[in-house]
């Protein structure tokens, strides 16, 4: 075997602490079964103050909403609700668990396709709507009138801007107002000034470019500009998300796994994945084509370092930075961190049940998981998991670092958990624990089903107790303090500010470490 490619996942103390912790984590898939999902809240409200550390910086307010859509669990919505955080939903569903964890109508932002139930409902509470277009413009203020509702509070998504005398534009989007025809959208607006009242505007661009960013957040402030004309009084200016999360811890493994995956697809050296899958590359005629889907899975600037990067860049025409801007208008900034919000909030955990040759020679470790329960690679993420030894089992290093195939419980050949050769430090053996790192934002359950009726994953939220209940700031994560959990849907933040938890609420359990 070559040199081990690996992919280390970015750990913060917390999280090596979790994961050091192995009879905690076995006993919990022993009792909970494989796959496992465990959710860590307190995460994501110190991830939510370092966002806010970047408003103050640029001395803005306005609010930061966490996109639900990233993840399904309650406990990162109640620890969120005990915070000033607000939460970007896009379903029925969504707003219904929003209010039901604690966050009132003022916190809410309601986005994404709507159908006339999700409509009512969020103008019948109050919460603020982020309309799409013109069609749904028309539905909710029929809604209002219909039932007498006071006005709805909503924000114009717009899309497809440009930036003048420049080339740059951003990618087209199947969601938003057409930036060109803004006009035609507020006239709409104007149609209904009993029913609506306009607060701001707003995009969410599918992309990283902070260039595509910055022309879109220009085009905003302009349309601001255009709807002042009007007589409108606009006060917020809506970026989305889309801040990006670094999931691995070094830039040089990344950087050497990609060129090798390139030599691999032009046959310059072995294979490094299943069937030599080549992650949009492919190699025709002598000529690398294609284009790497992959998400970049480290990233310099990412996150809060993303929003700070994109206020302080110059605007692409008007020459002064993007926060000065919404200074000088006195806008309001909201932002939609999903990903970012939930950035080390938890693992997966996965069951080793079989570890066997194939014909062609590979090692390939099928686990209680399949691919949509960890779907890392759906997203475009390239990670390798933590092995979890059962206990008493063989240390770590005892046969060294070994390259494994890991496949899932479907019995269809397209469900592999990985596609590429993921290197351990052993082999795994059935009855070990794989952890995937990382996996909240988006890759823990937002494909996962019930396919060939194998078990979806149940969810957990874990915390360290430092003697008073709680923990902040997750500095100390160095594996003194026990690890204690509790099913994600029992979770609320006012049972762990108590004392003693298991005495404050029934179910409150302790771990040991490994």
């Amino acid at each position: 075997m070559g040199v081990p490619l690996y992919l280390e996942p970015r750990l913060t103390p917390r999280l090596v602490s979790l994961l050091a912790s192995g009879r905690f984590l076995h006993t919990l898939v022993a009792g909970l079964g494989s796959p496992l999902n465990v959710v860590l809240p307190d995460p994501i409200a110190g991830n939510l103050a370092r966002f806010r550390s970047v408003y103050r910086t640029h001395r803005l307010s306005g609010q930061i909403f966490f996109a639900h859509k990233a993840n399904r669990s309650s406990a990162l919505v109640r620890r969120l609700a005990a915070t000033d955080a607000g939460l970007d939903v896009a379903s029925l569903g969504e707003l219904r668990h929003a209010l039901g964890a604690g966050l009132t109508p003022d916190r809410i932002m309601a986005t994404g396709p709507k159908n006339p139930e999700f409509l009512w409902l969020a103008a019948r509470t109050g919460v603020l709507v982020h309309v799409d277009g013109r069609a749904e413009l028309d539905e909710l203020a029929a809604l209002v009138r219909r039932y007498a509702l006071p006005p709805a509070r909503v924000l114009l998504r717009l899309s497809g801007f440009a930036s003048e005398g420049s080339r740059l534009l951003t990618r087209p989007s199947r969601f938003g107002t057409p930036a060109g025809e803004l006009g035609e959208a507020l006239a709409a607006l104007e149609r209904y000034p009993v029913e609506l009242r306009p607060v701001g505007i707003g995009y969410h661009l599918d992309t990283t470019s902070l260039d595509e960013k910055a022309v879109a957040l220009e085009g905003c402030v302009r349309a601001m500009d255009e709807c002042r004309s009007r007589g409108l009084d606009p006060r917020i200016i809506d970026i989305g998300g889309g801040f990006g999360v670094s999931y691995l811890a070094d830039g040089e493994q990344w950087e050497r796994y990609t060129t090798e995956l390139t030599r691999a697809v032009m046959g310059r050296r072995p294979a490094l994945t299943w069937r030599r899958h080549g992650y949009g590359l492919r190699h025709e005629a002598g000529t690398l084509r294609g284009s790497l889907a992959l998400y970049p899975a480290h990233r310099p600037v990412a996150a809060e370092q993303y929003l700070d990067a994109l206020l302080s860049r110059p605007a692409p025409t008007l020459g002064r930075p993007l926060a000065t801007l919404l200074l000088e208008g006195l806008y309001d900034l909201y932002t939609e961190p999903g990903r970012a919000l939930a950035d080390q909030c938890g693992v997966t955990l996965a069951r080793v049940l079989e570890v066997r040759r194939t014909e062609t020679g590979e090692r390939l470790v099928r686990l209680a998981a399949n691919a949509d329960d960890v779907a890392l690679e759906e997203h475009g993420v390239l990670m390798d998991p933590v092995l979890v030894p059962a206990e008493g089992g063989r240390p770590p290093a005892a046969d060294g670092p070994v390259g494994v195939l890991l496949a899932g419980n479907l019995c269809l050949e397209a469900d592999m958990i990985t596609r590429r050769t993921v290197f351990l430090p052993r082999l795994p053996h059935p009855g070990d624990l794989l952890a995937f790192a990382n996996t909240a934002g988006y890759c823990m359950d937002f494909r996962a089903g019930e396919a060939q009726r194998q078990p979806v994953a149940r969810k957990v939220a874990a915390w360290q107790d430092n003697g008073d209940g709680r923990e902040e700031d997750g500095r100390h994560g160095s594996g003194e303090a026990p690890w204690r959990w509790c099913l994600d849907e029992e979770y609320w933040p006012v049972a762990q500010d108590a004392p003693d938890h298991t005495a404050a609420r029934p179910g409150g359990h302790a771990g040991g470490g490994a």
